[in-house]
């Protein structure tokens, strides 16, 4: 097996940094060179949908560090007349690393808007302007106050690490609707990698080709390895002949070890990096794009250019067929804050972090709907947890599990509605308590899958993504 694994190595070396050669191996692959097992559709393997679907595809625009619920979308009268007294909501007040401040009121005012009279904070305007269009869920709980953990049970439905994230779910249960993109991309924010990193779109024990997939549109390589370095010593013949012998040790290696995923998807990697290596520049380039849309997402100013630009190539893998599509808005914890996570003064670090998301947010879903692409596309805004309604060092917030805010758009939501809500005090969910689990079931049940019955057996137990958990919110879908 050592051999096996060292050879197949060194040939991937040599030509070229383990990629190099891809679009000849795509050419070697339709003369039956190299196998092709594992880039058709996965529907199969669960039946494909269980019932109608009223949605074909996901974006999910996922804060990191914590968005507070009681300066977006979760307005409190209590919290303006209270401003300054104790907080004292009955009880113990449990919080992350500090003890209960004063009650604060947010630092932005409030309006209604839409005809549904939804009240959103001067935080986020531009958002205001799409309440008529959103699902809101106020009474989002969490398990955990802890980010990592947090982050993976709204990602994967577990707050331990090794499960397969919510994309990896759909594409396994969906396949792909484009063979030359990838079915989950995730285009993390340009500062870093949310906590857990690259664990939140992992395929944990699925079959690794259907781990999400990487984007960096900012970078000078937005995806690692795509194509070989320049060296003359790789010609089209010893590229070739290489390849031709790779695929037997491939072929060589996979028959000793039926079951083994991981050889597969690594050959299905490289085919679909050869057709990457044609469509990849063509939706990163954004030259065919109006001056009108960039400005729509805000690529022209420098606070909101890089999530304005995610957005917008979340756009353009969505209408090209890619199923999943997750972009993060927040990096790891740093000074000054390049997260959510506003521990220290949320009128400054809220500030930034929500005038760098409202706008593209905003743009993506009028953009969509301009398109005629938002009936079937599901648009998701969540985050780990939320804040707490009194302060911490006199400017900040602490972290707060028991109630937070997510809200849904598109492909089979209704529209100006809210389900659920949170106490007086926004401190803890009151009416209709909702976890991610029902937000999950929900996602999959517009893709028209049973969430029950999208499983994969792993370890002796049927797992799936909602756990033994997770009911469909009616309520707030068409």
């Amino acid at each position: 097996m050592f051999r096996s694994l060292l050879d197949r190595r060194t040939f991937l070396w040599q030509l070229g940094g383990g990629l190099g050669g891809i679009a000849l191996a795509h050419l070697l692959g339709s003369e039956g060179l190299l196998a092709n097992e594992q880039s058709a559709p996965r529907a199969e393997l669960n039946g494909g949908v269980h019932h109608r679907a009223k949605a074909k595809r996901v974006v999910q625009l996922f804060m990191s560090g914590a968005a507070s619920q009681c300066d977006t979308f979760d307005y409190k009268p209590l919290l303006i007349e209270k401003h300054g007294q104790p907080f004292d909501p009955g009880g113990k007040v449990e919080l992350f690393q500090s003890v209960p401040g004063a009650v604060m009121k947010s630092p932005w005012g409030w309006k209604q808007y839409g005809d549904c009279g939804k009240w959103m904070s001067d935080l986020v305007p531009q958002l205001a302007s799409c309440v008529d269009e959103m699902a809101f869920l106020p009474a989002m709980i969490s398990k955990s106050n802890v980010h990592g953990p947090a982050t993976f049970l709204q990602s994967t439905g577990f707050v331990l690490p090794g499960f397969p994230s919510m994309g990896s779910w759909v594409s396994y249960g969906l396949g792909s609707l484009n063979q030359d993109l990838p079915s989950f991309v995730v285009l993390p924010d340009s500062r870093g990698f949310a906590p857990n990193g690259p664990g939140n779109w992992s395929a944990g024990f699925l079959p690794a080709a259907f781990q999400g997939t990487m984007v960096r549109p900012g970078a000078k390589n937005p995806i690692f390895d795509l194509f070989p370095p320049d060296d003359p010593s790789l010609t089209q013949e010893s590229q070739r002949d290489g390849l031709a012998l790779l695929n037997q040790l491939n072929r060589d290696h996979r028959a000793t070890r039926e079951g083994d995923t991981r050889l597969d998807a690594r050959i299905a990697s490289y085919e679909l990096a050869a057709r990457l290596q044609l469509s990849a520049p063509e939706v990163l380039d954004l030259k065919g794009e109006s001056a009108a849309t960039k400005t729509l997402y805000g690529l022209d100013e420098p606070i909101t250019e890089d999530f304005g630009r995610n957005c917008l190539i979340a756009r353009r893998l969505l209408e090209r067929g890619v199923r999943f599509v997750q972009v993060w808005s927040g990096a790891d914890n740093g000074f000054p804050r390049r997260n959510w996570d506003s521990h220290e003064d949320i009128a400054r670090d809220h500030g930034e972090m929500g005038r760098s998301m409202d706008r593209p947010a905003t743009a993506l879903i009028k953009d969509l709907k301009a398109r005629g692409l938002l009936d079937d596309t599901i648009v998701i805004w969540t985050t780990e947890f939320g804040r707490m309604p009194c302060s911490q060092g006199g400017k900040g917030r602490d972290h707060n599990p028991f109630t937070f805010t997510s809200w849904l758009a598109g492909g089979g939501i209704k529209g100006g509605v809210t389900h659920g809500a949170s106490d007086a005090w926004s401190y803890k969910a009151e009416v209709n308590p909702t976890y991610g689990y029902d937000l999950h079931a929900t996602v999959l049940s517009l893709l028209g899958i049973d969430h029950e019955r999208l499983t994969f057996r792993h370890n002796g137990i049927d797992r799936r993504l909602t756990d033994v958990h997770g009911h469909v919110i009616r309520e707030i879908v068409t």
